[in-house]
């Protein structure tokens, strides 16, 4: 395949191949956002050669690789990702920790571009363009280029109402999940949401981040910031410390200082366009009725 079309979150992606770039093959989690092409937001040109940075090029962010293990992070290694910057131009240097063949790749682009280039080194006859960090990566810079969110949390369509569940690992996105769909709710997703303004309406859209993923997407009606408890307890918040407490679940890279402020205002936006609260709760289903009576006051 030298190319195709991905509709995520309502992001138009269009992926092609170079000249001389290798076949591509899109990882099954991805099947269900292939779709004719309606228009793209990027178009990411793909090429089997290395890229050398710019001598000049500043390093402005550095992931290491890290895991969680049994409820704890754990750091593997230093190697993993980084962003560089040059004149107008940003770079993502990444290797693929859980690749099948030795590859690294630089994602070269611009915030004002549409047209992005990605040089993979070690790609071989044929490659997932889009493998792990770089699907995420490339989502996050499309909702920051948009003004969109993009948050840990697990969401849920209950009656046509929806519901977010947004915290840290380990603060129970996917057991609050699991209990909404034990009630008959449809899950939207339980890790990772996109949140965008459309038409004047607060949207949450599912990311592929598993085989079985299938574009979904629902109105948001209510945010809670959750935590496990020994008793179901919800006390709603608002104004900056709703903002804070929400901002510090928002995947966001703090190295810019106009993508800082516009995530900022956006979930200061959310805040006052939707209801946030702080949630403890035991895992059992009567957590799901606590939330329906008060999404009905």
């Amino acid at each position: 395949m030298k190319g195709y079309y991905l509709n995520i979150a309502g992001y138009g992606i269009r992926v092609v191949s170079s000249d001389t770039g290798p076949d591509l093959v899109p990882d099954e989690r991805f099947s269900g956002n292939i779709c004719p092409d309606k228009g793209s937001d990027i178009t990411i040109t793909v090429y089997s050669e290395a890229f050398i940075l710019p001598v000049n090029a500043e390093r402005v962010f550095h992931a290491p690789l890290v895991e969680e293990i049994e409820g704890s992070i754990v750091k593997k290694d230093d190697i993993f990702w980084s962003v560089y910057r040059f004149d107008s131009f940003l770079f993502i240097k990444t290797i693929f920790p859980y690749s099948n063949t030795e590859k690294s790749a630089v994602l070269k682009f611009s915030l004002t571009s549409r047209d992005w280039d990605l040089y993979i080194e070690g790609a071989g006859q044929g490659t997932d363009p889009l493998e792990y960090p770089l699907d995420g990566l490339i989502l996050y810079y499309l909702t920051a280029i948009h003004g969109d969110i993009m948050i840990h949390a697990s969401g849920v369509d209950h009656a046509g109402k929806g519901y977010i569940f947004s915290g840290v690992s380990g603060k129970g996105k996917t057991t609050m999940a699991r209990l909404w769909e034990m009630a008959g709710s449809r899950v939207i997703h339980d890790d990772r949401l996109i949140i965008r303004n459309i038409g004047g309406k607060y949207l949450m859209f599912n990311t592929p981040v598993y085989k079985n993923d299938h574009p979904s997407r629902s109105a948001i009606d209510g945010i809670f910031l959750i935590s496990h408890g020994k008793e179901n307890k919800l006390e709603p918040v608002s104004g900056a410390r709703a903002v804070s407490l929400l901002l510090a679940n928002c995947i966001q890279h703090n190295w810019n200082r106009v993508l800082v402020e516009r995530l900022m205002g956006s979930v200061s936006a959310l805040c006052t366009g939707v209801p946030v609260s702080l949630l403890s709760f035991k895992p059992e289903p009567g957590i799901t009725d606590l939330i329906i009576r008060y999404g009905k006051q």
